[in-house]
């Protein structure tokens, strides 16, 4: 099983964490389902749940109450997989910017490494969520 990392920048924001809770229950139960699946398989995860964006950065593909929600994600290390950033998609192709995003954040990683891991560990819905702080 793979484990489940939200990107938390050093100023303590986490674009995970606040997307899902802005989100009604049914909702972030969705979400949560969704990641529990890629927790599972990892980068067996088909589409239309995952897909390969580009350079090491996938995308969780979700529909909530008629919204495209594209969660960037990558593989680190040996069996950890990162939540970096949420982008409600309404146009035919992902936008650049948020490519660019979730690249940062793996660069962050791949630079500072990883400082804490698992230091704050919540269940939510059967699914284990690790925050972790860079640098």
């Amino acid at each position: 099983m793979w484990h489940v990392l939200y990107y938390e920048s050093v100023d303590g924001k986490c674009p995970m964490m606040e997307f899902i809770e802005s989100r009604n229950e049914r909702n972030q139960a969705k979400i949560l389902a969704v990641v529990a699946a890629l927790e599972e398989k990892g980068p067996n995860l088909p589409r239309p749940y995952a897909d390969l964006l580009e350079d090491g950065i996938h995308e969780l593909r979700v529909k909530l109450s008629g919204s495209q929600i594209r969660i960037f994600y990558f593989f680190c290390f040996r069996d950890f997989i990162v939540l970096a950033n949420v982008l409600h998609k309404n146009t035919a192709k992902v936008p650049e910017s948020d490519i660019k995003e979730a690249r940062r954040c793996l660069r962050c990683i791949s630079l500072e490494g990883i400082k804490a891991v698992g230091a704050d560990r919540q269940e939510k819905n059967s699914v284990s969520i690790y925050f972790m702080t860079i640098g």
